[in-house]
């Protein structure tokens, strides 16, 4: 009989709950293994806990959106922020945004850039005005999505069943 060793509840719950979440990233809106590592890495810096009351300027929902950045990617009110579903296709939206605006300017699009975008605004970006807090963000953000990507991320898309080993 093979070996498993005991895991805490709670450990097992929030892996399952992160590839909860990541699988709903990729397979609702079709994104990118880039795109998903990157908006779950954004949310997990953002609002970790999920918590539902405003940010300290009047940010609402998993990636705290700005009133003015969600109502440049959709008419629906901004308390529909706190909406996961909603809000994962205005992030979507403002990620795609960000990466043509990026792309334009001949920037990589990476989840670096991305994520400075997000946090400082593109046009900060473009001219280089991002200011250190910023840049510290980014670098968090293109760290976790990297982890996310080889790891949870990419089980939770492998066809193949998993391997157990044996132990003795």
């Amino acid at each position: 009989m093979p070996y498993l060793p005991q895991i805490a509840a709670g450990a097992a719950l929030r892996t399952g709950l992160r590839l909860f979440v990541l699988a709903v990233v990729v397979e609702s809106v079709e994104a990118s293994p880039e795109r998903a590592a990157t908006l779950e890495a954004i949310r997990l810096i953002e609002n970790p806990r999920n918590l539902s009351r405003p940010g300290p300027g009047g940010e609402l929902g998993p990636w705290q959106f700005k009133a003015d950045t969600w109502r440049m990617h959709t008419t629906r009110p901004f308390t529909d922020a706190l909406d996961r579903e909603e809000a994962l296709r205005v992030a979507c939206r403002h990620y795609d945004w960000i990466c043509r605006g990026l792309a334009k300017a001949k920037k990589p699009q990476d989840a670096y850039h991305v994520a400075l975008a997000w946090n400082s605004g593109l046009y900060a970006v473009l001219k280089g005005q991002s200011p250190a807090r910023a840049h510290r963000y980014a670098e968090r953000a293109a760290n976790l999505a990297e982890t996310l990507r080889q790891g949870p991320l990419m089980a939770a898309h492998d066809p193949s069943p998993p391997v157990m080993a044996r132990v003795p």
